[in-house]
């Protein structure tokens, strides 16, 4: 473990200086702030990694606590302490009454998803971003309720960690390098087919290597986790810009320089986050 975050630290190395001889010219580039910023987001992760098991819980709750901050200016009255609890009901139920849980709050969030895209928006829009985060965050605990060993469990996680932020890296120099066709450019004018594909190669050689060298699965697992990693993770990013769009703000805050708040950084995990967990609870039977 310690030799691939070593490893990971090291491809963030050699992005930074890359990015930085090319926009030597223009110091305060978005480009240039975000891929400083991760000197910021990879120290975190990697604390959660190293506090295991605690460490994934404390995470969620950093980033609970962070979002909670971010989306109270745009919700209701009343909406931090019944979100609060929402949320705790929600981290307890992962332990006690998972299941439960699968089929509650998908089911709280169609509606509110329903009446959000009819009013366009509207006060339902903040409660609909917090259950999905919720249920997302929900997921990264029961990473340690696998039936595996404990280092094995770790690794699973890393490689979520490592491969949801890679990629959402590489699908943001991909575009800005080399974007010239828009996905939707109605909701996400910097999303292109070139920073697409660019962080799904990436993704792609990235979980090939890391997941070999953990052994946590065989190749055609890994490509397709790859694929549909970053898949999931471009979606979770189109889906907080339709709703930026929607309360009419660029990010979320201003917290991390060049990427916003943690909403905005935090949107690719809401969906890899359960998604990776379906895949190895129900397309890999023997979770070797």
């Amino acid at each position: 473990m310690m030799f691939s975050l070593g490893m990971l630290y090291l491809m963030l190395g050699m992005a930074s200086l890359g990015v930085g001889l090319g926009t030597r010219a223009r110091r305060h580039s978005k480009l240039r702030l975000q891929v400083q910023a991760w000197w910021w987001i990879f120290p975190v992760l990697t604390v959660s990694l190293l506090l295991h098991p605690a460490g994934a819980m404390l995470l969620v709750l950093l980033i609970g606590w962070l979002a909670l901050r971010e989306l109270s200016p745009f919700a209701g009255p009343g909406f931090a302490p019944a979100a609060v609890a929402v949320f705790a009901a929600t981290l307890l139920s992962t332990f006690f009454l998972p299941r439960t849980a699968d089929i509650l709050l998908p089911l709280a969030i169609l509606p509110l998803l329903a009446h959000a895209v009819r009013a366009h928006g509207g006060p339902a829009l903040p409660w609909l971003l917090w259950l999905m985060l919720c249920y997302s965050l929900s997921f990264l605990p029961r990473y340690d309720l696998l039936p595996l060993a404990p280092h094995v469990r770790l690794s699973w996680l890393f490689y979520l960690y490592t491969l949801t932020a890679l990629n959402d890296v590489a699908q943001f120099i991909s575009g800005t390098l080399f974007g010239r066709h828009r996905v939707a450019p109605g909701i996400s004018p910097n999303k292109t087919w070139q920073g697409l594909a660019g962080g799904m190669a990436v993704t792609l050689l990235l979980s090939l290597t890391l997941g070999r060298y953990l052994h946590l699965a065989d190749a055609a697992h890994l490509a397709a986790y790859a694929v549909l990693l970053s898949l999931g993770g471009f979606a979770g990013d189109l889906m907080f810009s339709a709703a930026k769009r929607s309360l009419g703000i660029k990010d979320f805050s201003q917290l991390i320089p060049g990427h916003g708040g943690i909403l905005d950084r935090a949107d690719s995990l809401v969906v890899t986050a359960p998604l990776l967990y379906f895949l190895l609870t129900h397309f890999k039977g023997n979770l070797a």
